[in-house]
């Protein structure tokens, strides 16, 4: 009877150390699953949802709702002008479509300033900003960067023709600095990149601008100088004639008054005789 009372004991003693092992390990085992959780969560990223589209569109395609998808994206990542959902893109009450003003790829986020507003399409109109007008001018290959100028560039504009009283001296002189071009001939497609020679640009002005921009494309002739992509100055009083291009300084010529000779006439006969005198204060 002992015997078998001290086998139940130590059968006991082992299945309850197996227990507590057991459970030792799951817990071990849970508190390892639970910290690599913790560290899961400390490592997600917030996201927000971003229109995307589904397939490339091009300069001058329609974007409508069946081209767009919504995706999870960075919360601190966002692009600048990015839609975030359709009724923004397409608000309610307007055309359900845009149109594409530069190329985009597909899975790209769609952006403002790659689209125009709803229902509007690719024309120069839509490129205008508020206050803003077109105003187009006449090149030719010298004049126009030899067909190297596409829309989103900018342009410092040059007047020559000839100014002055009598001498009517010719001169070159900077009217307009930094203008966006925004169409070339009857394109605005900002992707293009093969050189053409333009017929005409037209870039974006203010009204007085436009003026100044007329009356010196009557009364001469307008150059166009390309400025850098990352160029941010901005180009002061440019004025240039001949004689500055050559090097010549102009002669003045200084007037002095003659001296003062009084004389006194006297006939006799047909012979007129004339005698200095002292000339009167």
């Amino acid at each position: 009877m002992r015997l078998v009372f001290g086998l139940v004991l130590v059968l006991g003693v082992a299945l309850a150390g197996g227990a507590v092992y057991l459970a030792k390990d799951q817990f071990g085992a849970y508190q390892a699953r639970l910290a690599a959780s913790e560290r899961a969560r400390a490592q997600m990223v917030p996201t927000v949802e971003v229109l995307v589209l589904t397939s490339p569109l091009r300069y001058g395609e329609k974007l409508s709702a069946e081209e767009v998808r919504v995706v999870k994206w960075p919360e601190d990542a966002i692009p600048e002008g990015a839609f975030q959902s359709l009724e923004t893109l397409f608000p309610v009450g307007q055309d359900q479509y845009r149109t594409v003003l530069r190329t985009m790829e597909k899975d790209e986020a769609i952006l403002a300033v790659k689209v125009t507003a709803p229902g509007a399409d690719a024309g120069v109109s839509s490129r205008l900003a508020a206050g803003m007008r077109a105003f187009a001018i006449k090149v030719d290959v010298a004049s126009g960067v030899s067909g190297f100028l596409r829309p989103g560039d900018r342009v410092d504009v040059y007047w020559t023709g000839r100014v002055g009283g009598e001498s009517r001296q010719e001169v070159t002189k900077l009217i307009e600095a930094s203008l966006g071009l925004i169409a070339i001939d009857q394109t605005a497609d900002e992707d293009r990149s093969s050189p053409t020679i333009a017929r005409t640009v037209t870039v974006e002005a203010t009204p007085q601008q436009v003026a100044a921009l007329a009356q010196a494309q009557t009364t001469g002739k307008l150059s166009l100088s390309l400025v850098g992509a990352e160029d941010d100055t901005v180009s002061g009083a440019v004025q240039i004639d001949q004689n500055t291009l050559l090097g010549i300084q102009e002669q003045v010529i200084e007037e002095q008054e003659a001296a003062r000779v009084c004389t006194i006439k006297t006939r006799r006969g047909a012979e007129i005789i004339e005698v200095p005198v002292d000339c009167p204060d």
